[in-house]
């Protein structure tokens, strides 16, 4: 089909834009051949006329259909061209969120500048193990890809990471190196996969500086060998770097900064240990400062200096190495603050006592005169001579920041190189990945030397890329026999031949670096006169004389020249180096000891960067010959070198390619820049990729996927059983250009354009057929809802007619009956108006005549009252009048003596006064006439004259002045009188007016009163009517609280009931995850146990050396390895107390000095054992000895009776005694003892308990065996007769040999002596034989033993209640000395924080678990040793009355009616048990166990016969009461099952089996060791066969580990072989055919990593759980076990179904939810088939139903995004945002999910909280329980087939 056949109306196509680079429109009209206009609508609504270019006609590209959008493999679009895969990233990118996309086989990788949560170590396992095209993009496929080559072609591996700085290149290499850091794992202890990791905090803070367009950009390349072994196990690794850029140490742009290191450095200046560096803040530093932009945000460079310091220290850089590095860098930084001043034009100096200078040469340890010296001026040396010259200030400035520089560099070379040495392996390398972060194409404004090198290795990578990309391509075809045609790419061979060919760029600029006289300029004039108009590649600019031009793969790039000779030549003064080298700080010349070869650039141009060679572990040594070589190579050559040998490393390697791309230049999260986006695939070769796949057969179907796609197209037919035929017989006649396809062996191959033809042919079909589905359904729908509502209509109206005739009936009746109520109505109302009107007149006449009376009545009355109220008005009046008259008379009186009184008063005032004055100044007076009179005296003589005129006037004056006095005093009373006439009058007038105003205030008062009275009334009356109203409403209230109580106490009563729920449900959570904490703990133990054993028998296959002789082995040895598994376990040897645990894995050096200390404490308890046994041995001859002496004495026998009932009453007062201080005991260890061993599940608590209440129940038996005795004796006291008769003294020295303790020896002696005394008074009351004497004497001796006993246990009590005390005072110890530590824990860095306090805690541990086994051991023995006492002197009991029996004749027995006496004891039934022989175990165990075939014993035999049989054994060992033999057989037993489960572990028949038979077993110890709770369902027969001597408990707990590590390993097995199956079955194969269909992906997977494996599908899937099942219930395996087992299995299916449908894209469609959903359905019959619906496994498929249903739900809406809320309440919000995110249309009838719609379902779930960890846990286990479930099966009919070779076993 041609492709101007597609340009049709509506079709969309691309047009250049200037601003979106690619704009999309529609055509609107048909494209005819010819036309030189398109017709377009762009989206945003306009219409365009695009003219076609006249030249080449070429139409603009066809956009691909939108169900191709998004694609996780570019290659697989159907249109492959710029426009497309820039829109296809874009919406992967903005909409989807997804940054990883396929192109072929590179990785692209869109920096989201965003923390995204897709790294975790979910996600790495969930990658782990699959094909790369399975899953989604991301860089853990790319990874896998590489690590599963790696493997299986035997050939080592590249990881290439390109792209701009900032496009995430350094994150990218990180996380694949944390991928096989986390997958391989290690292949030593030394966790080299750590140390590979901390490498990357090393070299980002010296090798990473912040730029305007990346925070942490990488400023050099590097290339990391990741070393593995034979087992793909990290051993080591190796760097190499490549164009450090050291100018950056001496200057940074705007907003930028120096490396990071330096600010680091200076972050931390004021830690103790970094005084001396003399450090300051960063702005203080010349080099740190001229970017302006010394802090990151969001990064503190404190902290990072402490990330850097720990990396230091875990890849082995002492912590003087570390000082050294920061002395050198700070040296860098005060050797930028030296500065310089000009003497003249041609020469500076450095000011004296310069103190940058000083601290910078104190600092280096050299010279600083040297230093200042050779800092401003430099050696020439020529033929003839040398001479020094001063330098200029601009010289001096530049040369002091080359060597800046140059120390940097070295510095960087000598990290690089300790770094290497740190991740070397001594172990052989197998292979290697290794993974290339290097720069990508650069192109600036202004280009120099570093731009022309990265561009450069950029071609060479490229080259690359494209050769690997065709030979690839070329591979393909000829797997599939497709004829080869030539694929015409671009060749970048040209441009990497200009640049270092013979006469290339590099080779003149080497030449010109050799003249003396050469210069930027010279070196660009021979790069015009040989190159330009030669080579089509390089071109010079028009304007510039000093810039040429290269055409690269990516770009055209234009050069400045200026500093290409500098850089190139990177000079660094020799004498400086020296100095240098001279330094007396170790370290320093260390960085420099190559210079002793040359001084040639090993780093970096002066201004640029600087590339490494590979550097070496060790320093190579050359001759001086090659010194001098080394001299002449420039910065180009050695970057060429090392280039090659990249190249080489790489073209060694299969190559992965990693492409990161920057979105945008600002750093803004998910935020894509079209024109930024399109450049930086043009450089780094994606579309390059894109256009060799577009030129040969970009798009590749199986033929089966075709046939299942394009099903559609072909009739039936055409359908044919040979799918390959079918295909080509179509494909011929929908395509007849026979070019645009080919038939490959497996693959049909499409030209670009032919999938959208297809595609569109199927969208026509479909839609024809929609269409006619549609019509046929609507014509149905219209039909039959025309004939409903006829049918409606007649209904109607026969319904409506009968109605009317009803009503027309109705009316008539109504009518007749109206006439008659009508007649009789008004006759009824003429009598009823006339009743009332007659009625209504005798009324009135009553009441007026009444009114008349009333009011006659009336008026008499109140004339009556006026009457009255006249006479008292009157009399009021007068009274008042009176009133009024003498309080006014009384007034005046008082006004008037007021007056008088007053003047009376003025009087004694003036004379008090008067004479007060004249005192007064009679006093002054005296003083003064004294003093006259004496003048007076003195000048009498000469004033007599004067005297006598004096006198003369002084009587006038005299008379003048009575007179005077006389007038004023009577003129004083007139004005006095006149006065109070005066106030008088006023007075009165002012009373006056005064009882003018108070009558007014009263009349005003009064009517104040009455208006207030009148509104109080009103106010009154209308509180009441209010109180009223807030009365009917406070009732209301009342009544509406009342209601609202009811409720809230019914809510509350809910909320309390949901609540307890709740509660509930969560002791059950907790419950469960104690359970599930404890199970791990038991699953980490178990497979360190088993590496333990592994690592045990590689030792000693590795040693292989027989010791001498024979070693012998413990009995208890086999014994321990069970009992010791867990901590719970409690050693139960009498002879050997302490056993060892098997050391972990992980704990060696501490698990060796448990071994040691125990290995120790078992010497020493042997050698107690021996010094007891001697010991005993001694007593036992002394015993022999006083025998023979007692036998020679008389025999004088006492008050034996009294004397017995003495003791019997001693023994009842100590049992006693024992209870009550044992009862203390019980409460003072509950209520004292530390939470530790208190805590209802510490063991220490637990078994104490125990021991104590088996100790109580010992004693409660013997009391009543005493009791018994005392009764037996009181009854036959009088029927003993004396008899001289001795017991057996073989037997009685049997019995003392079985003693061991002092106490029982002396007392059995006393016994002894006891019974061979004899008394005249009791030899005549026993019968001749003597039988009632041995009796009596041998329960006496029992009593003598009980009694002792009791004493022994009261001591031992006592013992341990001391010991118990002793323990709570050394907890409390334990818990200060913990709290003491956990505060010196806090001062430490958290990682020595955590393993200081691990190692505390287990040490802790492993000393308590030893103190507390000695103590339990101890208290063990004593029980055991009571019982054994106890049972040595019931069997010689027995003997004794057996022989006495033997003596008696027939005759006597039927005299005598006494009977013999005997201890009741339990009766023993002897039926169901099995007898076998010491030396038979092995075999036993052998044949049961080791060599037992599952599948004969399960089709063949009862369900769970080999645990019926062991406990036939055990049970009959304990009837026996032989510990060993219980205790060997069930170690044997529990180690033989671990050992088969080693062997076979992987076969699920074995592993179900004896899982079955474990929980049997389990269940036969609880079903018969006597305990209440376990003898609910027995039979009396089967309660007759409990356990009589042994308490089992412990193994028990044993058993029950022992069944929990075998479910784990039953979940393992299923798993692996249910792992395979579920992704295909469940999502991958089309259960209900034809509903999905396959989407166009293109299959760009690669072949290498398609394994060839079975399809399965759901039906596989139910067979293989139907065959789990039917093994299962085959062995007898329990219910409530299958159920557990169910729930898990139908887990493992929901999550790796889930994990997998939320990492693939393709998956996650309508059609596909559908297929889900019917998968679960098909699942959930499978339980209702097995009736397992209430195991809980349906709702653990509730994630992946609501996933489905979630793909299937309507997603447009508010309405449907609160559906979806409410209806996803199992899966967490990441889960549900990824599905929508990932949700891709089949079909072009689906949407895609708007990102609108997207935001509005994470604000509903903003508030959920819940994890955000995206995937489930596959690997969880459920906890397990076993549920007691007794058998009904009778012991004693179980026969042994002989089948099992058990015939050495018997039936008891």
């Amino acid at each position: 089909m041609a492709a101007s056949e597609l340009y049709t109306k509506f079709a969309r196509v691309w047009i250049p834009d200037p601003e979106e680079v690619w704009k999309s429109a529609e055509l609107v009209k048909d494209y005819k051949p010819g036309d030189k206009v398109l017709l377009l609508h762009l989206e945003e609504g306009k219409d365009l006329e695009y003219r076609l270019d006249p030249k080449t006609k070429e139409l603009p590209h066809l956009r691909n259909p939108d169900i191709l959008v998004g694609e996780n493999d570019l290659t697989a679009l159907s249109y492959l061209h710029e426009p497309a895969v820039l829109h296809n990233l874009r919406v992967r990118f903005i909409d989807s969120k997804l940054i990883y996309t396929y192109c072929g086989i590179v990785l692209v990788a869109i920096n989201p500048y965003e923390q995204l949560p897709i790294y975790g170590e979910d996600i790495i396992n969930a990658y782990s193990g699959q094909n790369m095209g399975d899953m989604d993009p991301h860089i853990f496929a790319v990874a896998e890809e590489a690590y599963k080559q790696m493997a299986r072609d035997e050939r080592n591996q590249s990881i290439i990471v390109s792209g701009e700085s900032g496009a995430g290149k350094t994150v990218s290499a990180k996380y694949a190196m944390r991928y096989f850091a986390t997958v391989s794992g290690s292949a030593s202890e030394a966790n080299v996969e750590e140390k590979v990791l901390a490498s990357n905090p090393i070299m980002e803070s010296i090798g990473n500086a912040k730029t305007t367009r990346n925070d942490n950009s990488s400023r050099f390349g590097k290339y990391i060998e990741i070393g593995f072994d034979k087992r793909y196990r990290i051993i080591g690794a190796n760097m190499r770097t490549y164009l450090l850029e050291k100018s950056r140490v001496v200057f940074q742009a705007e907003e930028e900064r120096n490396y990071h290191i330096f600010y680091q450095l200076c972050a931390s200046a004021k830690l103790p240990e970094f005084k001396m560096l003399r450090l300051g803040d960063a702005n203080y530093f010349h080099y740190t400062k001229q970017g302006g932009s010394p802090v990151i945000e969001g990064v503190d460079d404190a902290k990072e200096m402490a990330h850097t310091r720990q990396a230091c220290t875990l890849l082995g850089i002492s912590e003087s190495y570390q000082m050294g590095i920061f002395r050198i860098l700070a040296g860098i930084l005060h050797l930028g603050n030296v500065g310089f001043t000009s003497r003249d034009s041609d020469s500076c100096t450095i000011p004296p006592k310069h103190e940058p200078l000083s601290i910078f040469c104190d600092l280096m340890g050299v010279d600083s005169e040297e230093m200042c010296h050779w800092l401003c001026h430099r050696k020439l040396a020529t033929a003839t001579e040398t001479y020094i010259k001063p330098i200029s200030k601009l010289q001096a400035t530049n040369a002091r920041d080359a060597l800046a520089k140059h120390i940097y560099a070295k510095l960087f070379n000598w990290i690089v190189d300790h770094v290497n040495q740190a991740l070397h392996s001594a172990v052989k390398q197998h292979s290697f990945i290794g993974v290339l972060d290097i720069y990508g194409f650069e192109t600036f404004e202004i280009n120099s030397f570093e731009q022309f090198c990265i561009n450069y290795a950029n071609e060479k990578l490229q080259q690359q890329f494209n050769m690997h990309v065709f030979k690839l391509e070329q591979e393909e075809y000829m797997k599939e026999q497709i004829p080869w045609t030539l694929i015409d790419f671009y060749d970048n061979q040209p441009c990497i031949n200009l640049i270092e060919s013979k006469l290339g760029i590099l080779d003149l600029l080497d030449e010109e670096c050799k003249m003396p006289k050469g210069t930027d300029d010279t070196w660009a004039q021979k790069l015009y006169n040989t190159h330009l108009n030669k080579c089509a590649l390089f071109e010079k600019p028009r304007l510039s004389n000093k810039a040429f031009i290269i055409q690269h793969f990516a770009d055209k790039v234009e050069y400045q020249c200026e500093g290409f000779l500098e850089k190139n030549k990177d000079t660094v003064f020799e004498e400086q180096i020296r100095v240098l080298k001279s330094s007396k700080f170790k370290m320093l010349p260390e960085l420099f000891q190559d210079e002793e070869k040359t001084i040639s650039p090993t780093s970096a141009s002066s201004s640029g960067r600087t590339p490494l060679m590979r550097t070496p572990a060790k320093p190579t040594k050359g001759r001086p010959g090659q010194a001098a070589k080394e001299h002449k190579k420039t910065v180009g050559h050695q970057f060429r070198n090392s280039l090659h040998l990249l190249m080489e490393t790489l073209n060694a390697t299969t190559p992965h390619y990693v492409r990161c791309i920057k979105p945008n230049d600002f750093k803004l999260p998910f935020t894509f820049d079209e024109k930024r986006a399109v450049q930086q695939l043009r450089a780094c070769g994606v579309l390059e990729t894109i256009r060799i796949s577009a030129a040969g057969f970009p798009s590749r179907w199986t033929y089966q996927e075709f046939f299942s796609r394009y099903r559609v197209l072909m009739k039936q037919k055409d359908v044919l059983s040979d799918r390959k035929q079918t295909c080509k017989n179509v494909l011929e006649k929908l395509i007849v250009d026979k070019d645009k396809y080919q038939f490959g062996k497996t693959k049909i191959f499409f030209r670009a354009g032919q999938v959208a033809y297809l595609e569109k042919l199927r969208a026509d079909k479909l839609r024809a057929a929609c269409i006619r589905i549609q019509k046929t359904i609507r014509g149905w729908l219209l039909r039959k809802k025309y004939l409903r509502m006829r049918k409606a209509a007649i209904t109607v109206q026969r319904y409506v007619r009968g109605y009317q005739a009803r009503c027309y009936a109705k009316f008539l009746r109504r009518t007749k009956a109206a006439t008659i109520i009508q007649k009789y109505w008004r006759m009824y109302m003429v009598r009823r108006r006339y009743k009332i009107r007659r009625a209504a007149t005798v009324v009135l006449q009553s009441y007026l005549r009444g009114y008349m009376a009333r009011n006659r009545y009336r008026k008499i009355l109140r004339e009556h009252k006026a009457v009255i109220i006249q006479r008292w008005v009157r009399g009021w009046l007068a009274r008042t009048h009176y009133r009024r008259s003498m309080r006014a008379i009384i007034y005046l009186q008082c006004c008037f003596r007021r007056m008088m009184a007053k003047r009376e008063l003025k009087k004694l005032k003036i004379e008090a006064r008067s004479v007060e004055r004249y005192k007064k100044l009679h006093i002054g007076m005296e003083n003064k006439i004294m003093q006259l009179q004496r003048k007076v005296d003195e000048q009498n003589k000469d004033y007599k004259c004067l005297m006598e005129k004096l006198t003369n006037l002084e009587g006038i004056y005299n008379s003048e002045t009575e007179k005077l006095r006389s007038d004023v005093e009577r003129l004083q009373l007139s004005e006095e009188e006149a006065k109070i006439a005066t106030g008088r009058v006023l007075s009165l007038q002012e009373e006056i007016a005064k009882l003018r105003k108070d009558l007014e205030q009263t009349q005003s008062e009064k009517k104040f009163i009455e208006e207030r009275a009148d509104k109080y009334k009103q106010e009154t009356e209308q509180l009441v009517s209010n109180l009223k109203e807030e009365n009917t409403l406070l009732k209301q209230e009342k009544e509406t609280l009342n209601h609202l109580i009811v409720e809230q106490a019914k809510e509350m009563t809910e909320t309390m009931e949901k609540k307890l729920i709740e509660e509930t449900k969560q002791l059950e959570l907790d419950l469960n995850d104690e359970r599930l904490r404890y199970q791990n703990l038991l699953n980490e133990f178990s497979r360190l146990e088993e590496r333990y054993d592994d690592l045990k028998e590689e030792m000693t296959l590795m040693v292989n050396v027989p010791k001498p002789g024979h070693k012998r082995t413990d009995s208890t040895h086999s014994s321990n390895e069970s009992e010791y598994t867990f901590s719970s376990e409690i050693a139960e040897t009498e002879d050997i107390p302490s056993r060892t645990e098997e050391p972990s894995e992980k704990k060696i050096p501490l698990d060796m000095s448990l071994f040691l200390k125990l290995q120790k404490r078992v010497t020493e308890l042997e050698q107690e054992k021996q010094v007891m046994q001697d010991e005993l041995d001694r007593k036992e001859e002394q015993v022999l000895r006083s025998k023979a002496k007692e036998e020679e004495r008389p025999q004088i026998r006492g008050a034996e009776l009294e004397y017995e009932s003495l003791k019997r009453q001693e023994l009842e007062s100590e049992n006693k005694k024992l209870k009550n201080e044992l009862n203390e005991l019980r409460k003072a260890l509950s209520e004292k003892s530390a939470p530790e061993v208190t805590a209802p599940g510490a063991p220490a608590y637990r078994v104490l308990m125990e021991q104590l209440t088996s100790v109580s129940e010992e004693l409660d038996v013997r009391k009543e065996e005493v009791l018994i005795l005392r009764s037996q004796l009181v009854s036959q006291k009088e029927a003993i007769q004396p008899k001289n008769t001795m017991t057996d003294s073989t037997i009685l020295l049997e019995d003392v040999q079985k003693m061991k303790d002092k106490g029982e020896i002396a007392q059995a002696y006393i016994g002894l002596k006891e019974t061979n005394r004899s008394s005249a008074m009791d030899c005549h009351e026993l019968n001749e034989d003597g039988e009632l004497w041995l009796v009596y004497e041998g329960l006496k001796q029992a009593n003598r033993l009980l009694e002792s006993q009791l004493q022994s246990q009261k001591r031992s009590h006592e013992n341990e209640a001391e010991a118990l005390r002793g323990e709570i005072q050394s907890l409390k110890e334990e818990n200060n000395r913990q709290q003491q530590l956990l505060a010196q824990n806090l001062q430490l860095p958290p990682e020595a924080r955590i393993e200081a306090s691990l190692q505390h805690e287990i040490t802790r541990l492993t000393n308590e678990n030893l103190d507390l086994m000695e103590q339990l051991e101890k208290q063990d023995k004593t029980v055991r040793k009571l019982k054994k006492q106890l049972k040595v002197f019931a069997k010689k009991i027995g003997e004794l009355e057996v022989g006495q029996m033997d003596n008696i004749s027939p005759g006597q027995i039927i005299d005598e009616p006494i009977r013999p006496v005997n201890i009741p004891r339990k009766e023993k039934d002897f039926q169901g048990m099995l007898e076998y022989k010491k030396e038979d175990e092995q075999k036993l165990v052998k044949n049961l166990i080791l060599e037992l075939k599952p599948r004969g014993v399960a089709v063949n035999l009862i369900p769970g016969l080999p645990a019926y049989i062991l406990f036939m054994c055990v049970r009959h060992a304990d009837y026996l009461n032989d510990d060993q033999k219980v205790r060997s057989l069930l170690t044997s037993t529990i180690n033989s099952i671990k050992k088969v489960l080693k062997k076979r572990g992987d076969d699920f028949e074995t592993v179900s089996f004896w899982l079955s038979n474990t929980c049997r077993f389990l269940h036969c110890l609880k079903q018969y060791s006597g305990e209440e709770g376990f003898m609910k369902h027995n039979t009396s027969r089967q309660n007759e066969h409990c356990l009589t001597n042994f308490d089992l408990a412990e193994y028990r707990q044993v058993l029950s580990d022992l069944a929990i590590q075998i479910y784990q390993q039953l979940v393992r097995v299923l798993e692996n072989i249910l792992q395979p199956m579920i992704v295909s079955g469940m999502l991958e194969h089309e259960t209900i055919q034809g509903v999905s269909g396959v989407k166009p992906t293109g299959l760009r997977k690669r072949t290498s990593s398609i394994a060839d494996e079975g399809t399965y599908t759901l039906d596989s899937i139910l067979r293989q759980l139907n065959s789990f099942h039917s093994v299962m219930c085959q062995h007898g395996m329990d219910p409530e076990l299958i159920k557990q087992v169910v729930k898990q299995m139908f887990y493992i299916v929901g999550a790796v179904t889930l994990n997998n449908l939320l990492l693939r894209k393709d998956m996650c469609s309508w059609s596909k939810g559908m297929q889900i959903r019917y998968n679960v359905s098909q699942l959930e019959e499978w339980l209702r088939d097995k009736n397992l619906m209430n195991s809980g496994a349906k709702e653990t498929l509730e994630p992946l139903i609501q996933a489905a249903q979630l793909l299937q739900v309507k997603k447009k809406t508010d309405e449907d995004a609160e559906a979806i809320c409410s209806m996803c309440n199992a899966l967490t919000t990441a889960q549900i945002v990824k599905v929508l995110n990932l949700y891709t249309p089949v079909n072009e009838f689906e949407e895609r999910v708007s990102v609108s719609f997207i935001r509005t379902i994470q604000m509903r779930l903003r508030d959920r909280k819940d994890s955000p960890q995206l995937l489930m846990d596959a690997k969880h286990i459920f906890p397990v329980t076993f549920p007691f479930n007794p058998s009904s099966l009778a012991l004693e009919t179980i026969q042994i087939p002989a089948s099992l070779g058990l015939g050495f076993i018997s039936r008891v």
